[in-house]
């Protein structure tokens, strides 16, 4: 059946033919902009307590990882250029072990200047020693003469001068070895700055520096350390408990700790101590000029060996036992 275009009528026919596409259109966009109900498990565990305390008082608190003797940050006395760097991140190094050293050729050659001084101020004193003694025993000579006629009172005073110039040239070559052994003393001081060497046995955190760059001192709270370490067996974790809470603590208590996201991942913390202080919670954004109206206690606990389940700088969530309402 052929459509008459002319026997349309444009309010009973085309505008209803309009409105129920509009309608269908909107159902459709309606339908595709509705969020997706389907259930599914979370992308990461949330915390939770543990079985056995979960009908127990208790204090939860987040926390993170750090080394036994909390990070070390070693920088260096005197600014140069880097030309050794012997450790990089995970090096495990003991007690006086070299790290990284600074170019030391000027102060080494200072040090030869100064060996050259030491030479030369000993030499000086065994010139000064030898024209001591022969002037002191020509002097003597002079005074054992019992006839005053052989020797004259002007050559007696011209010994007794040499005697005395001698002993005082002998005084000066020794203030020129000491001044010339305290330069070659300062200078190997220097060089041993210029050695940076671990204070503790330890691990290798971070290395900030390379080879060839130009070191100064460091200076303002916004500098980088060179190098980051600490005692890493065991690892500490430190713990922020909020004030509020901090008296319903049960200290001594171990602590049950999980890393962040990983709730069934559960281990149990051996109390080392709590903190004196009640500070600033900082742990929120890694900001150094944050400021937060939270306080927290800090209470430190040792994590046992879990073969890499926690690192440095690693978040943590912890469960402590809390004083009951008898307590």
């Amino acid at each position: 059946m052929a459509l008459d275009w002319k026997n349309l009528s444009f309010p009973r026919q085309i505008l209803p033919t309009i409105a129920v596409v509009g309608l269908l259109g909107a159902a459709a966009f309606i339908l595709a902009g509705l969020p997706d109900r389907t259930l599914s498990d979370p992308a990461r565990e949330p915390p939770h307590a543990p079985a056995d305390l979960a009908a127990q008082p208790r204090v939860a608190g987040s926390g993170v990882v750090e080394p036994s003797s909390e990070t070390v940050q070693i920088g260096s006395p005197l600014s140069g250029l880097v030309t050794r760097l012997l450790v990089e991140p995970g090096d495990r190094v003991g007690e006086g072990q070299l790290l990284f050293a600074l170019d030391d050729r000027a102060v080494r050659a200072q040090l030869r200047e100064a060996q050259a001084a030491i030479l030369e101020a000993r030499a000086a004193i065994a010139e000064a020693q030898s024209a001591r003694a022969t002037a002191g025993r020509q002097l003597a000579l002079y005074r054992q003469v019992e006839d005053p006629a052989a020797v004259s009172r002007a050559e007696v005073i011209r010994a007794e001068g040499d005697a005395n110039a001698a002993s005082e040239r002998l005084r000066l070559a020794q203030a020129r070895l000491q001044a010339a052994e305290a330069r070659a003393g300062s200078a190997r001081t220097e060089i041993d700055r210029l050695s940076i060497r671990a204070p503790m046995a330890g691990e290798i955190l971070a290395v900030n520096i390379r080879k060839g760059e130009f070191v100064s001192t460091m200076g303002g709270g916004g500098s980088q350390p060179f190098i980051e370490m600490g005692q890493t067996s065991p690892l500490h974790v430190r713990i922020d408990i909020d004030e509020e809470q901090a008296p319903r603590l049960r200290l001594g208590a171990p602590a049950t700790v999980s890393p962040r996201g990983a709730a069934d991942r559960q281990v149990e913390a051996v109390f080392v101590r709590a903190e004196p202080q009640v500070v600033p919670k900082r742990s929120l954004t890694n900001s150094a000029a944050e400021r937060v109206d939270v306080r927290v206690l800090q209470v430190i606990y040792q994590l046992p060996e879990t073969n890499g389940l926690f690192r440095v700088g690693q978040q943590v969530d912890a469960y402590i036992p809390a004083k009951g309402d008898e307590e």
